[in-house]
């Protein structure tokens, strides 16, 4: 079925719900809701968030939408990407909703014609560091994540806390710095990205000479300093606040020299099996429904008026870098081969 015609049958066109009336919005959700039960169920292709997290969002929707289950399919971005990739090569649909860590896989599926055109209604409570981070129409960030530094809170005396990215160069970390990898993760590809724009890659440079422990995920750094193998790295806030939550000893730096801000997008897929279903469920990731959820999983949330993660500063008070999507697609991958070249994995 075209595009269009999907549209239209779940009662919302391509225009801006935002210039409908409330009651002529409500009455189109009310449509689309019927029709995304009529389909009964949807697949969602996520990398945002944990598996157990990503599993307890697929619950919480059906909750609220009962009829309506979500499959849910947790992977690294790199690797749901790819099997988008092989199924848009062979024409064989699986997934409804596409939500990456890897903000430059949208354009490129823009490119392709792959990401259907919707605008949900509940963009419009978008928090301003994230408006304008996505591309109206087709895609927008559902999730966001605060990429700073993190450190040992009792192998880490309290002067020795960093405070700049610059921190890391300091030889008395020297073989106990954890950072992820730019190839294998998006947020921490972002990072990268934002410190070579600051510092210039001699920043990257003088940290090889520190002998880095280096994983892949952004979460590695973490589990490197909770098994004591290092004293401070690179890390998500969310990771770091739920890990202290748990008792564990990682502590989080807003870097004054610039915390970076990354956004996980989502959108709906053009040949999407479950067009209305999919488009339902972007309606909830930018709800208040699941922000609140992102709250209780320390997922950073994009609502301006979500609630705020414990031990988690305001958005509006930090400090923040972002890297565009064309220039992640850009620029990227030369870093990727000048990491490796320096780095030398």
């Amino acid at each position: 079925m075209p595009v269009t015609r999907r549209l239209l049958t779940a009662g919302l066109g391509a225009t801006a719900a935002s210039l409908l009336s409330p009651g002529r919005a409500k009455a189109d959700l009310d449509k689309l809701e019927t029709a995304a039960r009529k389909e009964g169920s949807l697949t969602w292709y996520v990398a945002q968030m944990s598996g157990e997290a990503a599993e307890d969002m697929g619950r919480r929707f059906s909750r609220r939408y009962p009829g309506v289950s979500v499959s849910v399919i947790r992977t690294t971005g790199q690797v749901a990407y790819e099997r988008l990739q092989q199924e848009l090569k062979n024409d064989t649909p699986h997934c409804d909703v596409f939500s990456s860590t890897d903000i430059a896989h949208y354009p490129a599926l823009m490119k392709r014609g792959a990401l259907a055109q919707y605008q949900p209604e509940n963009v419009g409570a978008l928090a301003p560091a994230y408006q304008g981070l996505g591309e109206a129409g087709f895609y927008y960030p559902t999730t966001g994540s605060l990429q700073g530094l993190v450190y040992h809170t009792k192998n880490v005396q309290p002067g020795d806390v960093p405070k700049l990215t610059t921190d890391l160069l300091d030889p008395k970390f020297k073989g106990r710095i954890g950072l992820g990898h730019p190839a294998f993760s998006g947020f921490f590809g972002q990072w990268v990205l934002a410190m070579r724009k600051i510092h210039g890659w001699s920043y990257f440079e003088k940290l090889e000479k520190n002998k880095p422990r280096i994983g892949r995920s952004g979460n590695d750094p973490i589990a490197l300093l909770n098994a004591g193998e290092c004293l401070v790295g690179t890390g998500p806030l969310s990771t770091a606040l739920q890990n202290s939550n748990r008792g564990n000893p990682i502590g989080y730096v807003y870097p004054e020299d610039a915390t970076v801000l990354c956004v996980g997008p989502s959108a709906v897929m053009t040949n999407a099996p479950h067009p209305n279903a999919g488009r339902l469920f972007m309606e909830w990731l930018l709800s208040l429904d699941y922000a609140a959820a992102c709250k209780d999983w320390f997922l950073e949330p994009v609502r301006a008026d979500a609630p705020r993660m414990e031990g988690a500063r305001p958005i509006s008070e930090i400090k923040t870098i972002s890297i565009s999507a064309a220039e992640i697609a850009r620029t990227l991958p030369d870093a990727v081969e000048q990491w490796r070249d320096t780095f030398g994995n």
